[in-house]
């Protein structure tokens, strides 16, 4: 189904004293219903389109479903007067739902920020650090950057949205995906590799805004060994990033880049 990420608002321009009517192509937000087995499990706010991949995404970064080889059955439940998805249901064997099922949001998740309703002890991050197989090329990041620019069609639209894309260490782009939300963009990226049974394929993951721990933990639960951001990470990205062993890259732009974690693993 094709949906519409951006809509029409009138508005008034003032400029140096005068006014003009104007039309402006604005990103759509819209509410999403999620529940698990008919269980109500939490509610995102995102842009709509690629909701599959976008609830696919959550349950591996909420450590709910972390099954790579075997994808979910995915009902629509309920379509508002726009023509948007807002419920969908997910039905899931109870002997394959991890601890994530247990540590339901207690908020709405918007559009910022995917950590809403978190507690503390939900933010540790569990597991091996990641050994990449392969060193990332510095010369291959500006060509990233420029692929998932040329894929920006709703912000280059609305100039209100995100980007986030998955490449290989060689460069070959394997899914991009936009939204709202950062964190929604990182979700719809791992949900559409995972559905198509690609997400092994991925070595370096870009956003098109700033990192922190959220974009970090999808990262690191995909197995995603470089993280890649147009903009600055937070503190707590950095720290996280060198504990699970992530090279960190920020301030991506046109031919510089600084590397903050794992340098060993960057040419």
């Amino acid at each position: 189904m094709n949906v519409k990420s951006t809509i029409f608002f009138e508005g008034k321009k003032f400029i140096h004293g005068n006014t003009e009517a104007v039309q402006d192509a604005l990103t759509v937000e819209e509410i999403l219903n999620i529940s698990i087995n008919g269980a109500p499990y939490t509610m995102t706010m995102r842009t709509p389109g690629d909701e599959d991949a976008l609830v696919r995404g959550i349950l591996l970064s909420e450590n709910v479903y972390i099954h790579s080889q075997v994808n979910p059955v995915f009902t629509v439940d309920e379509i508002n007067d726009k023509g948007f998805i807002t419920k969908m249901d997910v039905q899931i064997p109870l002997d394959a739902l991890q601890s994530g099922i247990d540590t339901k949001r207690n908020l709405i998740s918007v559009s910022s920020c995917g950590m809403c309703g978190k507690s503390e002890m939900e933010l540790a991050l569990e597991g091996d650090a990641i050994q990449p197989t392969r060193k990332l090329k510095m010369a291959h990041i500006a060509a990233m950057f420029d692929q998932m620019s040329t894929h920006q069609e709703t912000f280059n639209s609305s100039g209100g949205s995100h980007a986030s894309a998955a490449f290989t260490t060689e460069g070959i782009l394997l899914s991009i995906k936009e939204d709202i939300g950062r964190h929604n963009a990182v979700d719809k990226v791992i949900g559409s590799l995972l559905l198509e049974n690609k997400l092994h394929l991925a070595e370096c993951l870009l956003v098109s805004g700033r990192l922190s721990y959220e974009i970090v933990s999808k990262c690191f639960r995909a197995k995603i060994p470089f993280l890649a951001a147009v903009s600055a990470p937070s503190s707590m990205a950095i720290e996280y990033c060198q504990k699970t062993g992530i090279s960190l890259l920020a301030f991506c732009r046109r031919d510089r880049c600084t590397v903050y974690t794992h340098f060993e693993n960057v040419e």
